[in-house]
């Protein structure tokens, strides 16, 4: 059947390749907000892809060029998200949006621009559990996975480092509750003690009293689920201005550079994770990042080609850049049966794809899309030794 529908395919690629005309890819994340210094190499990631694609003059038959169009949501603003979102799809034209960021403003523009406009969303890092069962009429998926595995995740490091007892606290959103509510339901259920599981809200200058009932509530470390760029920041701030505590736990929101260039050297034998893998696709994705000069194991970047590269190949699949026409090869195009595809192979799966063969797209994150359109995850553990953050496994 999967043959069939790819000869379809091709036939129809060639009966549109007349009419092509340039496509659009929507780029929609946080340039500003709580995780803006994470956008950036996001978007480089997602850039390199739509690169590829171009570089290899084989896409649609070679009759299509690929641009991106960016769109700021704040990450956490919700009106900001839902009209950058209005504008790349109703005045940019684009095709298909890699994003959003952050889960609140990511639910906001699919319910209120991509459902009434039928359009694909591909996001690199939203990572809500409640994405996974929201109403998406087939157009929503995620190239990172969900919290709900993040917290079992986050558990089991726990666990093998021999700490039983922790405080936590998240910022108050989507993002911030769902993963703090996955991890202490993982945590307890493994004999572990969370002393404190409190919200914190990001934009205020003094985060003492926060630190203040933590530190009263005690605990072996401290979980911060926050953003690097905003509460998270402070939480870690405050906490060593007064010695409440001096090892930190780090999920995703928090892992990059800047937590490396901001608190290296103070939070000493801190630990954490963040989407990651040691694949060969993680390899080459990382020299080819580094190649096109950003940062491609900030958080999020890999996904973030990923994203690019499965809305680009499900186009080409599907002989069409129709949202509602190409959602239906997004599974097909990500998953086996066919021939692996890397960094660096898009070209190759074009070809494929165009002589009416099948591709696994594997990409930078060894991803996988299981259930409702969503990665099956897997994670970088990282530890700060010497002011560094060092890769000390994966899971």
């Amino acid at each position: 059947m999967k043959k069939l529908l790819a000869a379809t395919a091709a036939t129809a690629l060639l009966a549109g390749a007349a009419q092509a005309e340039d496509v659009k890819i929507g780029i929609l994340l946080g340039f500003t907000g709580p995780l803006e210094s994470l956008a950036p190499d996001m978007a480089a990631g997602a850039n390199l892809a739509i690169d590829e694609v171009n570089a290899s003059g084989l896409f649609l038959d070679g009759a299509s060029t690929v641009t991106a169009v960016n769109g700021d949501t704040g990450c956490v603003d919700a009106g900001l998200a839902v009209a950058s979102a209005e504008r790349l799809v109703t005045s940019d034209k684009v095709n298909g949006i890699v994003g959003g960021m952050c889960s609140g403003e990511t639910t906001a523009s699919l319910q209120n621009v991509a459902l009434p406009n039928g359009m694909v969303m591909i996001s690199p890092s939203a990572t809500s559990p409640a994405l996974t069962t929201i109403e998406d009429n087939g157009l929503f998926f995620r190239t990172s996975p969900s919290d709900a595995r993040q917290g079992q995740v986050m558990s089991d490091i726990l666990n093998n480092r021999g700490i039983k007892e922790v405080a936590v606290t998240y910022t108050n959103n989507d993002y911030g509750k769902g993963l703090a509510d996955s991890f202490q339901a993982a945590f307890e259920a493994s004999g572990g003690t969370v002393t404190i599981n409190a919200a914190h809200e990001d934009g205020k200058a003094d985060y003492s009293a926060e630190v203040g009932a933590l530190a009263s509530a005690g605990g072996e470390v401290l979980v911060v689920a926050g953003y690097v760029d905003q509460g998270g920041a402070g939480i870690i701030n405050g906490s060593l201005d007064s010695g409440a505590f001096d090892t930190f736990v780090f999920p995703d929101g928090m892992v990059s550079e800047t937590l490396e260039k901001n608190f290296g050297d103070m939070v000493e034998g801190s630990f954490g994770q963040h989407p990651g893998n040691d694949s060969d696709g993680g390899a080459k994705f990382n020299a080819a990042g580094e190649a096109a000069g950003f940062v491609p194991t900030n958080a999020f970047s890999p996904e973030s080609y990923d994203a690019a590269a499965l809305i680009l190949l499900a186009m080409q699949a599907a002989g069409s850049t129709d949202p509602q026409v190409y959602k239906d090869k997004v599974m097909e195009v990500a998953n086996a049966p066919g021939e692996q595809i890397l960094p660096g192979d898009l070209a190759k799966a074009l070809q494929i794809i165009k002589d009416g063969g099948d591709v696994d797209f594997v990409g930078a994150s060894a991803v996988e899309l299981i259930g409702p359109g969503e990665s099956a995850g897997n994670y970088r553990e990282i530890e700060f030794k010497d002011g560094k953050m060092t890769t000390v496994g994966y899971h």
